[in-house]
């Protein structure tokens, strides 16, 4: 175990409103895997209770797992056809109560500076270190706004996650994220004109100014941009039966919703504008992707009443 990952009521409010709770965590040397294992399990207590129990009346229910889902490729290969379904509800939220039919809009995009190297005793007037160029746009980014680190609620952010690096080619990959399209093609402009700046500001660019021979070779940049996935409230709006069926679940399950949008994305992102409205609900699950990730017992056994009610609410008939 690792002595030094606690936790502490006083550091985590979600923590302290759980007092009494049965917590599930880990030892601190590695994730406790509650994203989306919790998820997982209500589902299959759910499906239990269900067989268990042959006078809850339900209609036809499908259940589907997807692995990838924290790297943006659960959805890959989800047939939705063969599903079969008319909506979904993915369980892959946080506190009891969380129904998150709003999710960030996203993107990444990778990049790359190219340079040239040569030998560094002689390089005078000829090398160009694309680390150089690629380090000085990641400091030109915003750093008090559009940052993960100083942003929250409805706010994107730009951010810097994996660099591969060498004197002639250095590629950084960005996310982007905004809760609004219009909002993430700005980013996209941000990142393109932050990137051409570095490039124009380098002695050997074209226009720079620099007296440099025929065939001095000159800084570069290029960009690759890869949808990663939308803001599902634009198609959820449309099926508000949907989302409304969840609030009632809810409610019969003695629980209050709690509406907010989802900084981040799920499954139910890609799959709702593949045809499967899928908004997402609780499973107790804290701190995720951090060693000091935790779940109340409580919240999953709640989570699974929510899941049992669902199931008669669709077999209601209107």
């Amino acid at each position: 175990d690792d002595p030094s990952a606690v936790l502490r009521t006083a550091d985590d409010p979600a923590l302290a409103a759980r007092l009494g709770d049965t917590i599930v965590t880990a030892s601190g040397l590695t994730l406790l895997g509650a994203d989306d294992k919790a998820g997982v399990a209500a589902i299959m207590a759910a499906a239990e209770h269900l067989m268990a129990h042959k006078e809850i009346p339900h209609g036809m229910i499908r259940i589907a797992f997807t692995p990838d889902e924290e790297i943006g490729r659960g959805a890959n290969h989800f047939d939705v056809a063969a599903f079969g379904a008319v909506a979904a509800y993915t369980l892959d939220g946080g506190s009891r109560g969380e129904l998150e039919y709003e999710s960030f809009a996203a993107d990444a995009v990778t990049v790359t500076f190219r340079g040239f190297n040569t030998h560094p005793g002689y390089a005078k007037g000829r090398m160009i270190n694309a680390i150089k160029l690629a380090a000085e746009f990641v400091t030109r980014l915003p750093r008090h706004g559009l940052s993960p680190e100083t942003t929250d609620g409805r706010e994107g952010y730009v951010h810097p996650y994996q660099v591969q690096a060498s004197v002639d080619r250095t590629s950084v990959k960005v996310l982007l994220r905004d809760f609004t399209a219009t909002g993430l093609r700005e980013q996209q402009e941000l990142v393109e004109r932050l990137a051409h700046e570095v490039v124009a500001s380098h002695p050997a660019s074209p226009g720079a100014g620099w007296d440099a021979q025929p065939g001095t070779p000159v800084a570069a940049v290029e960009f690759t941009v890869e949808e990663s996935y939308r803001n599902m409230r634009e198609v959820l709006d449309h099926h508000p039966q949907v989302v409304e069926f969840a609030r009632e679940a809810m409610r019969r399950a003695g629980i209050e919703p709690v509406e907010r949008p989802i900084r981040g994305g799920t499954d139910g992102s890609r799959l709702s504008f593949m045809g499967l409205p899928t908004p997402n609900l609780f499973a107790g699950e804290h701190n995720f992707h951090s060693r000091l990730e935790w779940v109340s017992a409580e919240d999953m056994d709640k989570a699974v009443e929510v899941i049992v009610h669902l199931a008669q609410i669709w077999a209601e008939p209107r």
